[in-house]
C-alpha cells in the first residue's frame, strides 16, 4: 500500500476552498486548476469532507454507487438544525429519500416511477409550449431596453416549464420559486437560525401543495405528469404512498428549475464576453450548449459518503468519509477537453462532460434542460439585439455552496 498518499494535513494544504468566499465566488477557475494540479484529492477541514477535482477520479466515484452513497448528496453540511428549525419541521414529512439522494433499490423504485411518466415524447411535446411561454416573457420587457434577465425571465422560463408538465398551469410561479429557493438554502444551513426557520416554514408550504395537489388527481385524474405518478405508483409493490409521491414533482420542480435558471444566466454571460460564438446560435446550437454547460456548470459538484474503505486518486478514503464530486473542476480538465477554457462545439467527446452527472444519478431532466436552452438562448439573442451588460454593470453571483450562477445579471439591448 506504499503507493496510498493520505490527505495532506491542514497546516499545509495548498488549498483554501471556500465556495462562498467573494473570491470564488466571482471566478473559481484558477483554483479549480490549482486543486486538479496540486492536490487532486483533498481533505477540506472546514468543511469536513474530501473534494475529488479531476474526471477520472470524479467519474470512477459518481460510477460506484456501491461503495459511494448519494444519501445527503445535496447537503454541504450534515450538522443537526437548530431546534427552532427542526420544530418547524416537524410539521412536516421528511426531506429525503427523493431520487436525488437516494441508494438502491429506492433509487431504481423512485427512477422507475419517473420514467413511466417523464418519457421522451411527452418532453418533445414541450418544445412549442417553452417557446410560446419564452416569447410572452420577452415580450413583458422587450420594450425597456433593460432588464434582470435572471428576475425576470431566468427562473420564470424553467418553472413554467416544469408546471406545464406537472399540470400546474396558473399556479403561483413565484411561490414555487420561492419555495425551492429555500429549499437550497435550508439544506446549506449558512444562513442565521432566523432564515432558516423562513426556510423550513417555506418548505412545510411546499410539501402541503403537492400533497393537495395529488390528493386532488386522486379525486379526479387529470391528463398531468401527476396523475401518471399516482396511477403508476399504485402498480408498484409496495404501492407508492401520497407522501411518497409528493417528493417526486417537489424535486422536479426544485431541481428542474434552478438549475436551469443558472444555466440561462450563465450561457448569456458566457456569449456577451465571447460575441463572437454567438453567430452558433443561429448555425445550430446543440454542441455549443453543451460547451457552454460544461464551461459553467450550473451543479458544480454534488456529494457522496464512503461506506467502505476505499482509495480515490492514490488517496486513502476512510469509511464514513463524506467527498465532493467538484463537476466544474473536473469539466475543465486538460486530460479529457483540450483548451478547456475554450468554446469548441466541434471538439471529441464533447457530451462526456459531468454538468449532468454520471451513472445511476445522471439528471432524469436532463433532455428537458437541453430543449429549453435550445429554445431560449437562440431567442434572446435574436429578439434582443446586442444584448449586452447593462451600465452600471450589475452582476452577482448566488451564494449557494454547490451551484454557481447568478442571483442578479442586468443586460441592455439595442430597441
Amino acid at each position: 500500500m506504499s503507493d496510498v498518499r493520505h490527505p495532506v494535513p491542514v497546516d499545509r494544504c495548498p488549498i483554501r476552498f471556500d465556495p462562498l468566499a467573494e473570491d470564488q465566488l466571482r471566478d473559481p477557475y484558477e483554483l479549480y486548476d490549482r486543486m486538479r494540479e496540486e492536490a487532486p484529492v483533498f481533505w477540506s477541514e472546514p468543511h469536513q469532507l474530501f473534494v475529488v477535482t479531476r474526471y477520472d477520479d470524479v467519474l470512477a466515484v459518481l460510477r460506484n454507487h456501491e461503495v459511494f452513497s448519494s444519501q445527503n448528496s445535496v447537503r454541504s453540511s450534515l450538522a443537526p438544525p437548530a431546534e427552532e428549525v427542526a420544530a418547524v419541521l416537524a410539521g412536516g414529512h421528511s426531506l429525503s429519500p427523493t431520487l436525488t439522494d437516494s441508494d438502491e433499490p429506492v433509487h431504481k423504485r423512485l427512477r422507475g416511477l419517473i420514467n413511466r411518466a417523464f418519457t421522451h415524447q411527452r418532453v418533445a411535446e414541450m418544445e412549442e409550449p417553452v417557446r410560446i411561454a419564452a416569447n410572452d416573457l420577452i415580450d413583458a420587457f422587450q420594450g425597456d431596453g433593460e432588464a434582470d434577465i435572471v428576475d425576470q425571465f431566468g427562473w420564470s422560463l424553467p418553472i413554467t416549464a416544469i408546471c406545464l408538465i406537472l399540470g400546474l398551469e396558473g399556479a403561483e410561479t413565484k411561490q414555487l420559486h420561492t419555495w425551492s429557493y429555500h429549499w437550497l438554502k435550508l439544506l446549506q444551513a449558512t444562513d442565521t437560525v432566523e432564515e432558516q426557520v423562513k426556510y423550513a416554514h417555506s418548505v412545510v408550504q411546499m410539501q402541503r401543495f403537492f400533497i393537495e395537489q395529488l390528493q386532488e388527481r386522486e379525486r379526479e385524474p387529470r391528463n398531468d405528469l401527476m396523475t401518471v405518478l399516482l396511477q403508476s405508483g399504485k402498480e408498484l409493490d409496495p404501492p407508492v404512498g401520497i407522501v411518497e409521491a409528493m417528493r417526486i414533482p417537489m424535486n422536479l420542480i426544485i431541481a428542474g428549475h434552478v438549475t436551469v435558471t443558472r444555466a440561462i444566466g450563465n450561457s448569456v454571460a458566457l456569449l456577451i464576453d465571447r460575441p463572437q460564438e454567438q453567430s452558433r446560435l443561429r448555425s445550430g446550437p446543440d454542441g455549443l450548449i453543451e460547451e457552454l454547460l460544461r464551461l459553467e456548470s450550473p451543479a458544480q459538484g454534488l456529494f457522496r459518503t464512503a461506506l467502505a474503505d476505499s482509495t480515490v486518486g492514490g488517496v486513502r478514503i476512510p469509511a464514513g468519509s463524506r467527498l465532493m464530486v467538484h463537476f466544474a473542476a473536473a469539466n475543465r480538465d486538460a486530460e479529457q477537453f483540450a483548451c478547456p477554457a475554450e468554446i469548441r462545439p466541434e471538439r471529441e467527446g464533447l457530451m462526456r462532460h459531468l454538468a449532468f452527472g454520471k451513472g445511476i444519478h445522471v439528471c432524469v431532466g436532463a433532455p428537458l434542460a437541453r430543449l429549453e436552452l435550445r429554445i431560449v438562448l437562440p431567442l434572446l439573442f435574436e429578439r434582443l439585439p446586442n444584448l449586452r451588460y447593462a451600465e452600471p454593470r450589475v452582476a452577482v453571483r448566488d451564494d449557494v455552496f454547490f451551484a454557481r450562477g447568478f442571483r442578479q445579471l442586468r443586460v441592455a439591448w439595442d430597441r
